[in-house]
């Protein structure tokens, strides 16, 4: 859990938990909590990695094609 240390003794209540949630965010707490919010089987996981994986693959491909075809102009 991030801790928010004071520094200036003027700084308002909103400020320090301004600050709170930007650590809070930044550490992945919140996508975290996101995640455990609702149980997800196993094989419901692997299947989301799999797609993830595939999807991430495509655009790779995608990505190199278009770099490619760039290239070609020159």
């Amino acid at each position: 859990m991030p801790i928010v240390t004071i520094e200036n003794s003027n700084a308002s209540i909103d400020q320090i938990l301004k600050e709170f949630k930007r650590q809070c965010e930044r550490s992945g707490l919140y996508s975290e909590m996101k995640k455990r919010r609702h149980f997800i089987k196993p094989s419901e996981q692997r299947r989301a990695a799999k797609l993830a994986a595939r999807k991430k693959l495509l655009k790779k491909l995608r990505k190199e094609q278009q770099r490619m075809r760039r290239m070609d102009w020159r």
